[in-house]
């Protein structure tokens, strides 16, 4: 029994290790900038916040406000927020640099036309989010889910879960759930 534990723990350490140096090479143009930006150069501060995001889902409209109050709360804690749009290409790029600029959100929005980050990070939801941060030089996921528990009423929210898991996360604790499950609209898998 303990050798068979012996073996998952070193095959779960073998795989998150090439999970993260793979996710760290990860690199996607940004649709403000046109200019590629790589997951290991963004996640130079404490912590990075993608999250997943399309203007035709209206789950992720609903969550627009509460995304500029957590930038304006974190970012000047050490936390860097990115948008990320699986669900479009390199053509689209004008109309999420004038959303960007319309909208006041002020992020760098990542396009991810070929799903490479998508699949490496496993996103199925918009908006789902993951809190990045460097564990012994290697970039891992520590938080992946849902922003809170009610996406249609913001007065009515009752459980802030990427803000609890940025606070834990701020005192020096992992964050606890480190995951919860997202709602809102399907990442398209074509």
């Amino acid at each position: 029994m303990k050798l068979k534990a012996i073996f998952l723990l070193l095959f779960l350490a073998i795989t998150q290790t090439s999970f993260a140096q793979n996710l760290e090479e990860i690199s996607l143009t940004d649709a403000i900038t046109n200019k590629p930006m790589s997951i290991a150069s963004l996640a130079d501060q404490k912590g990075l916040v993608l999250l997943f995001y399309d203007l035709n889902c209206p789950f992720a409209k609903m969550y627009e406000d509460r995304i500029k109050n957590l930038r304006s709360s974190y970012s000047n804690r050490g936390i860097r927020f990115v948008l990320v749009n699986p669900n479009s290409s390199l053509s689209e790029q004008a109309s999420l640099k004038n959303y960007i600029d319309s909208s006041g959100i002020n992020l760098s929005f990542l396009i991810d036309s070929e799903k490479v980050l998508t699949k490496a990070l496993e996103a199925s939801k918009i908006p789902e989010t993951f809190l990045l941060t460097k564990v012994e030089g290697k970039v891992q996921v520590i938080y992946h889910g849902a922003i809170d528990n009610n996406p249609q009423a913001e007065d009515a929210v009752s459980e802030k879960f990427l803000e609890r898991a940025l606070n834990q996360f701020l005192k020096g604790d992992m964050p606890s759930p480190s995951q919860v499950r997202a709602t809102g609209c399907n990442v398209r898998s074509f």
